[in-house]
């Protein structure tokens, strides 16, 4: 046989065997960190359940999800083992801000649109003057919405009138 129709399938078997191998590095991952799971930390359930563990097993764990609530599950089953920080912060709402003199990011852009001449004319004039957005006042909107209500109840009414509707019982041949 030729090397060139032998080329794919050593390509091929090569990427399967990347594949699997990467595969079971994250098995072994998974399973290291079920195994070092102990009681008192937090952790997340592949269902998507943040609780604490209470007690480990051979197979099974032992989870308080919150006052008076222990879940059995298969160690399996759990996703994640959080930090307490992570915990804290995803189901506490707990924030540990590890940079407390950092720049602090305004909710809004009110202060993206400050300037400093707060007495000069374009800073008077901007304050004076209210900006037209084509707004309608309440009383036009409320006078609108009637009218609108009563062309589509016109419309129905000039809908039934041109034709009978027929019930199950009605026919057209005597």
């Amino acid at each position: 046989m030729n090397t060139l129709t032998l080329l794919p399938f050593i390509v091929l078997i090569a990427a399967m065997f990347l594949m699997t191998r990467s595969a079971k590095k994250k098995q072994q991952q998974a399973a290291q960190m079920r195994n070092e799971m102990q009681p008192g930390s937090g952790v997340r359930t592949i269902g998507g359940i943040y609780a604490t563990v209470k007690e480990v097993n051979e197979e099974t764990v032992l989870l308080d999800a919150g006052p008076g609530v222990d879940l059995l599950f298969a160690k399996n089953a759990i996703g994640a083992v959080l930090s307490d920080d992570e915990y804290n912060r995803i189901v506490h709402g707990v924030e540990h801000d590890l940079k407390s003199d950092a720049a602090v990011v305004p909710d809004d852009a009110s202060s993206l649109t400050e300037t400093d001449e707060t007495d000069g004319p374009a800073a008077a004039a901007a304050s004076d003057d209210k900006i037209d957005l084509g707004k309608k006042d309440a009383a036009e909107r409320g006078d609108d919405a009637i009218r609108a209500a009563e062309d589509r109840a016109q419309a129905a009414e000039a809908g039934t009138d041109d034709e009978p509707k027929k019930t199950d019982g009605d026919s057209d041949v005597k």
